[in-house]
């Protein structure tokens, strides 16, 4: 009774063609692990979220930082000590696989670098398995997270080009995401061009400080930087975590370089893998074609060339952060803001790191010892239409947490994932569970995103999110 008062007060319809996907993400994993200790601290939080998603390889790779070797025996260290806390993790969630299953999925490509292990009798066990994972019964997308170089990938690819048909080669190609950290071989700009149609995320080149995915282990100054110091880690991740704590390596170069090519594929509300355009934990990203007159070249052995059609790259936002306030109001507006595109990622820094060491309390503590991020519950669809200039409401009434934790809430529009890119502020107060706005004037269909950021007071603090699309219609 309660929403229907609100829907005929304030004339909305709505449908659900945009929910939230709750379907598990498949992902195989191309790793040159030992080549930084990068990989392997990527490894541990990734395994932390098996049960979020359907790891279905982990392949030993090249890179241009590690030319003619492969170390899948590094691979097994790692799940073998996630062996050690699986009982404990399904304390808390249901779905952590186990351990030996995950081990038969160790798989190695060529100790060869590059565009020299691509080609006629270069097939190896890990760009075999690329194949016939593709070819399953599955019609959910397979995400290629590349943490090192791609040849591999590019195998597979030539191999699908020899020898299937030109429909059955578009057919697999078109399940195909990939999300590769730069260009760390020379096959990655050759799968491009060859494969024009290929869904493809990347920051071009091998100038890593030019890159969105250098968010995660940026020190941005103005913001607190704490989540990502070497004595964060030694606190909430290495020391007195168990097993996966003791296998996590110090900071070499940057904290887990690698992990935001699997962040986005974590469900936590906001994230929507098939929409980078979105934005989530791994970054926002445009489909477009670089400029190459703005293209660096970094100090690796990879060539860089002009980009021959669109990919996904780096995109910006325009962010304020908001701030606790001791007195009225509990949370304000900075009065510093940032616009690029690595502020994409690292807004959303604290809440993942928070995450993780939440779970890495999860391999030793009972479920009534450990925090469980709270769950974010609408009070209506989460596509809304309304006409232009109208009021509109947005409600998470309902909204638990599974420890009885007290709880904060936090709605804004996010500009840049719409099509309508003017701020739509709140009518009021952001910080409450039922919030107001007001559509803009527009004269055509215009989309806007609002975010509903949920944050409970356990220990640590963890939050979850709800996405409402608002389609805008002229009157």
């Amino acid at each position: 009774m309660r929403m229907f008062i609100l829907f005929i007060l304030f004339g909305l319809t709505s449908n659900s063609i945009f929910g939230q996907n709750d379907q598990k993400n498949r992902v195989i994993i191309l790793t040159d692990i030992e080549a930084d200790p990068d990989d392997t601290q990527s490894l541990v939080r990734l395994l932390l979220y098996s049960n979020q998603i359907d790891i279905e390889g982990i392949i030993a790779t090249t890179s241009c930082w590690m030319t003619s070797s492969i170390h899948p025996e590094s691979i097994e260290k790692v799940i073998n000590a996630y062996g050690e806390v699986q009982p404990n993790l399904l304390k808390h969630e249901s779905g952590f696989p186990e351990a030996k299953a995950l081990a038969t999925l160790i798989k190695r490509g060529l100790p060869t670098y590059g565009m020299e292990g691509v080609g006629e009798g270069m097939d190896s066990e890990g760009s075999e398995w690329i194949i016939k994972s593709l070819e399953k019964e599955d019609n959910r997308p397979l995400w290629i997270s590349t943490w090192g170089g791609v040849n591999t990938l590019a195998q597979a690819l030539y191999k699908i080009d020899k020898t299937k048909s030109k429909e059955e080669s578009a057919r697999l190609i078109s399940k195909l995401r990939v999300y590769t950290i730069s260009d760390q071989d020379d096959s990655g700009i050759w799968i491009r061009n060859t494969f024009p149609d290929l869904f493809y995320i990347v920051s071009p080149g091998d100038d890593y400080g030019s890159a969105t995915w250098t968010g995660i282990n940026s020190y941005v100054k103005g913001i607190d930087n704490a989540s990502i110091s070497n004595s964060w880690i030694a606190q909430n991740i290495q020391q007195n975590h168990g097993p996966l704590g003791e296998v996590y390596p110090d900071v070499a170069w940057g904290v887990e370089g690698d992990t935001p090519a699997f962040l986005s594929l974590i469900q936590n509300g906001l994230n929507m893998a098939e929409h980078p355009e979105w934005g989530g934990w791994g970054g926002r990203y445009e489909l477009s074609k670089p400029d190459f007159s703005n293209t660096k070249k970094g100090n690796s052995i990879v060539p860089i060339a002009p980009e021959t059609r669109s990919i996904w790259t780096n995109s910006s936002d325009n962010y304020t952060p908001y701030i606790p306030n001791e007195f009225g109001r509990s949370v304000k507006k900075d009065s510093i803001s940032f616009n690029n595109d690595k502020v994409t990622l690292w807004r959303w820094r604290d809440d993942f790191q928070n995450d993780f060491a939440a779970r890495m309390d999860w391999g030793l503590m009972s479920f009534k010892e450990a925090n469980h991020p709270p769950v974010p519950v609408l009070s209506h669809p989460d596509h809304l239409t309304v006409k232009s200039g109208s009021n509109f409401t947005l409600d998470a009434f309902e909204t638990t947490d599974p420890d009885g934790d007290s709880f904060s809430f936090l709605w804004f529009n996010y500009p840049e994932a719409g099509s309508y890119k003017k701020l739509i502020p709140v009518n009021g107060a952001e910080n409450v569970h039922v919030v107001y706005y007001t559509a803009p004037e527009v004269t055509k269909e215009e989309t806007a995103h609002f975010i509903l950021k949920v944050t409970d007071r356990g220990e640590p603090q963890l939050s979850r999110y709800k996405r409402v699309i608002v389609t805008i219609t002229p009157k």
